[in-house]
């Protein structure tokens, strides 16, 4: 019995983690340009194909794909903030969620007619198959390799934000972008840069998405619910808050999944409802790193 609940512990995490890195992205661009991309899902999705043509192509590994991935995802992620988000950020709150919510049509219908309805996974080969037992409890490697590679991430990620001047210049130009233009900071370049990196980390989520679960042209907008329910329970625009609530979003799904096993997804987005009608700011305050 003791044995089972901290196996589905385990497990929640893991998988939580997976949520986490899925918004650690959103988390980004609402911490710095006050923008929801509804496209995160989607391009979590690009990703993941992207992957799979690597692999395919080239005859390599998941993670060796990502050499071509993330520089890839970070050149789309530059350019489509220079050419377009560019002209919404700052203005409307309504005119960015316009805008990525065309966006995410138009990818799902791009990747529907390229790649056709048909779900595609991507191989991890033999470390899919091992284990680590520790006494009763049996642990799968590659969840446990997807795990530590996420608390690198955000490790890496928050060392950044707070430690360098690239993250004092992210932090200056989220707290009040007029100050920092006049001190010599482009915003405009600046958010360019933020994206790049914010689809860098997409990249790296979507090949550990893809190891763990089949995926369609459709399914962008479950992984931004993910996503978004992370950002939101931790609190909009901390980095760590973000880790918090995607564990909890996992917790919640597999502890679900054992009461009822259709019913996992059901469980996290009720704990995220309780969680929001408790504390609507979040579990910690906004905009920590």
């Amino acid at each position: 019995m003791l044995t089972g609940f901290v196996e589905t512990l385990l497990s929640g995490l893991m998988l939580g983690s997976l949520y986490a890195l899925f918004g650690l992205g959103l988390s980004l661009s609402l911490g710095v340009m006050k923008m929801i991309n509804i496209a995160h899902g989607d391009l979590i999705v690009l990703g993941a194909y992207l992957c799979s043509v690597v692999m395919q192509s080239a005859g390599v590994s998941a993670g060796a794909s990502l050499l071509a991935v993330v520089p890839a995802m970070f050149v789309i992620g530059w350019t489509l903030q220079l050419s377009l988000l560019n002209r919404v950020v700052g203005r409307d709150p309504l005119a960015p969620l316009l805008l990525t919510f065309g966006l995410s049509i138009a990818l799902q219908n791009l990747l529907q007619e390229g790649f056709t309805a048909d779900t595609r996974s991507l191989p991890a080969g033999a470390v899919a198959l091992q284990g680590l037992v520790i006494g009763d409890l049996s642990i799968g490697v590659l969840p446990l390799l997807g795990t530590a590679v996420s608390v690198i991430v955000f490790a890496a990620t928050s060392w950044t934000i707070g430690k360098t001047h690239w993250g004092r210049q992210a932090r200056a130009v989220a707290d009040d972008p007029s100050t920092a233009r006049l001190v010599g900071v482009n915003d405009r370049r600046f958010f360019a840069l933020v994206t790049g990196f914010i689809f860098a980390v997409i990249a790296i989520g979507a090949a550990l998405y893809g190891i763990r679960t089949p995926f369609s042209p459709t399914a962008g907008p479950e992984r931004l619910l993910y996503s978004f329910e992370a950002v939101v329970l931790g609190g909009l625009g901390n980095i760590w808050g973000t880790f918090a609530g995607g564990l909890i979003i996992g917790v919640a799904q597999l502890f679900g999944a054992k009461l009822s096993s259709g019913l996992g997804p059901f469980f996290g987005h009720l704990v995220f409802l309780i969680a929001l009608l408790i504390r609507p700011s979040g579990i910690f305050k906004k905009g920590g790193a």
